[in-house]
């Protein structure tokens, strides 16, 4: 790299920062140098991964929130006061509905979790970064939200709705010294998608197959783009979603299985 990242003296703020993709940017982050706020649902998981930062020498604290819930955002946001980066890292399929099978309670308990707490969290913590002229948020979308996906459309349209958020808002706040970027995983093991349950060993080879790098993506690869994103190297970036999908976007998506007639983005013939 042209320079090294230091974000000393900087607060980053990482919702769900406790395993996962959240877990890995947090632990990246405070690599970095940053003081790590590990907000998470999850008081044990936001203690262990802020215990793990300290006992490697850098500097975090466990918060625990349900960013779902307005008012604890609140609390989040007045108890933390200024943030300098801002991850919003919760998201979840909760389960893959397809339409004609969803109602209300799949609508809104997707939303919740993948789209009203990105507004949330923004709005509590934007405003001191528009004070200040200076602050990095980043988005944790989806694939999902540039490509089709057909296994639950309410998901794949609030993950597009988090992509499009990100770039009007990082219109509106460009001449206020904050850029708002956004990663899009996809086939990246997670607390959410658990990859080394869902793929049995026999089909490990098939990683090449499906994955143009030729493999599986890890936390870290996406948590690495998260800290590029809110560090200097970015300076003049904003109002963009990075694909941390090892090329599957590029490469194609989603296929039916010829017995069932499912949806599946890991096709078991090479």
């Amino acid at each position: 790299m042209a320079t090294q990242i230091d974000l000393t003296g900087q607060v980053a703020v990482v919702t769900g920062g406790g395993g996962g993709i959240g877990g890995a940017t947090s632990r990246a982050l405070a690599a970095a140098g940053a003081h790590v706020v590990v907000a998470d649902i999850d008081e044990q998981r936001a203690k262990e991964t802020a215990d793990d930062i300290l006992g490697d020498g850098g500097s975090a604290r466990p918060f625990v929130v349900d960013v779902t819930d307005s008012q604890e955002v609140e609390r989040l946001a007045h108890d933390v006061g200024s943030a300098d980066v801002l991850v919003n890292n919760v998201g979840h399929y909760l389960r893959a509905t397809p339409f004609l099978e969803s109602g209300p309670d799949h609508w809104d308990a997707l939303h919740a979790v993948n789209v009203s707490h990105v507004f949330a969290c923004t709005r509590a913590f934007l405003p001191a970064m528009v004070e200040r002229a200076s602050g990095s948020i980043v988005n944790v979308a989806s694939v999902e939200g540039l490509r089709g996906y057909p296994a639950d459309s309410v998901y794949g349209a609030y993950k597009a709705a988090v992509v499009h958020f990100t770039r009007c808002l990082a219109l509106e706040v460009a001449s206020r010294g904050v850029r708002v970027n956004a990663i899009a995983p996809d086939v990246t093991q997670s607390l959410q998608v658990d990859y080394d349950a869902m793929v049995p060993a026999e089909l490990h080879d098939r990683w090449p197959v499906w994955v143009p790098v030729g493999r599986r993506g890890v936390p870290a690869d996406s948590a690495d783009v998260v800290v590029f994103l809110a560090s200097p190297l970015a300076r003049f970036v904003t109002g963009h979603v990075i694909p941390t999908d090892g090329g599957t976007l590029v490469a194609g998506g989603w296929f039916r299985t010829a017995t069932s007639g499912r949806w599946t983005n890991r096709p078991r013939n090479p």
